[in-house]
C-alpha cells in the first residue's frame, strides 16, 4: 500500500495542532481532525479549535462542521472520514490525521468494535441513576465491573460511561472484552506519531490553557450554550463545570479549578489509552519537526 495516513496523537495541550500543520505543509497535504469535541460549530473556545491563522495554514476537515443539535456518532464519523481520506489520496499519497479522541482515531485506522445488543431498559435505568444520584456512583460501578475500561475511558463523559456499563450489565462480560477483536481492512499504511512530556509540564500547560480560555471568553460561550446543557455534545469538560457555576453549584473560581482538575484527569486517560498502542512512534513535544519528518519518511519505500 502506497498511501500513508500520518496520525498525530498525545494528551491535550501537548502541541498536536502545531505539529500536524507543519507536517501538512511539508507533505503538501490536508488534515483530518478526529477530535470529537471540535466537530461542533457552537463550541469554539472550550474545545481549543485551531485559530483562523492555523486553519489557513493548511486545509482542515471535520472542524466545526456539525451542530450540537445533530446526532453524530463515531460510526458515522468513521464513514465520513474514510470517504474524505479516499478523495484526498487521489491528489496525494499522504494525509494527516490529528486529534485527542482515541475512540474516533482508532475507528478510522482499525474500524469499530462489535458490541451485542442489550435490553434498552438498562440504559433507561442508568440514565435515571445518573440524574438522581450523580455520576460518581456510576463511575465506581464501572470501576468494580470493568477496571480496564475505567482506566481508559473518558469516565467524565456520561454517554460513554453509560455505554460501557450497559454492556457490562447486559452481557455479564466486561466492556473491554469486546474491544480490539478484529481490525478492518484499510487502503493505507498508518504511521502514528505521539508527543509526550513530563507530567508536571503537561499539567502546567493544561492549567495555562484553561486560564487563556477564560480570558478569551469561555464563560460567555458557556452562558449561550447553557439552555442546551442536556445535549450529549455538551457533556464535556470545560462546559459542564461552568454550567454548574451558572446553576449555583460552584463559585466561578471553584468551577475554573474543576475544569483544570478534570482536564488533567482527561489528559491522564489519554496517556493511558495511547500507552497501550505499541505502534506509536514517540517524541518529546520539543523535538524538532525535521527529526519527526525523517522518522516518517523512513517508512516510505
Amino acid at each position: 500500500m502506497n498511501n500513508y495516513l500520518i496520525t498525530v496523537v498525545g494528551s491535550t495541550a501537548i502541541g498536536k495542532t502545531a505539529l500536524s500543520i507543519q507536517l501538512a505543509q511539508h507533505f503538501n497535504t490536508e488534515i483530518i481532525s478526529s477530535d470529537s469535541r471540535q466537530f461542533y460549530k457552537e463550541m469554539h473556545i472550550g474545545t481549543a479549535v485551531p485559530t483562523s491563522e492555523e486553519l489557513n495554514a493548511a486545509p482542515h476537515h471535520f472542524i466545526q462542521n456539525r451542530s450540537i443539535f445533530d446526532d453524530y456518532s463515531v460510526g458515522q464519523f468513521e464513514k465520513d472520514a474514510l470517504q474524505k481520506i479516499d478523495s484526498l489520496f487521489l491528489k496525494n499519497n499522504t494525509v494527516i490525521m490529528v486529534g485527542g479522541s482515541g475512540l474516533y482515531t482508532n475507528a478510522v485506522i482499525n474500524g469499530l468494535d462489535y458490541f451485542p445488543k442489550v435490553a434498552p431498559e438498562i440504559r433507561t435505568k442508568l440514565n435515571s441513576e445518573l440524574e438522581n444520584n450523580g455520576i460518581l456512583k456510576l463511575q465506581n460501578q464501572l470501576k468494580e465491573l470493568d477496571p480496564e475500561s475505567f482506566a481508559s475511558l473518558e469516565i467524565e463523559n456520561p454517554h460513554r460511561l453509560i455505554r460501557a456499563l450497559e454492556i457490562c450489565i447486559g452481557t455479564g462480560k466486561k466492556y473491554s472484552e469486546f474491544k480490539n477483536k478484529t481490525k478492518a481492512t484499510r487502503n493505507f499504511t498508518p504511521i502514528k506519531i505521539g508527543l509526550f512530556t513530563d507530567r508536571t509540564i503537561m499539567y502546567n500547560r493544561i492549567n495555562q490553557r484553561v486560564d487563556i480560555m477564560m480570558q478569551q471568553g469561555l464563560l460567555d460561550e458557556a452562558k449561550k450554550l447553557h439552555p442546551n446543557k442536556h445535549l450529549n455534545a455538551l457533556q464535556t469538560v470545560g462546559y459542564k463545570e461552568l454550567f454548574d457555576y451558572l446553576d449555583g453549584k460552584f463559585t466561578l473560581d471553584e468551577a475554573i479549578e474543576e475544569i483544570k482538575k478534570n482536564t488533567r484527569r482527561f489528559a491522564k486517560r489519554q496517556v493511558t489509552w495511547n500507552k497501550k498502542d505499541t505502534t506509536i512512534n514517540w517524541f518529546d513535544f520539543k523535538t524538532e519537526t525535521s527529526e519527526i519528518i525523517a522518522k516518517i519518511e523512513s517508512f516510505y519505500p
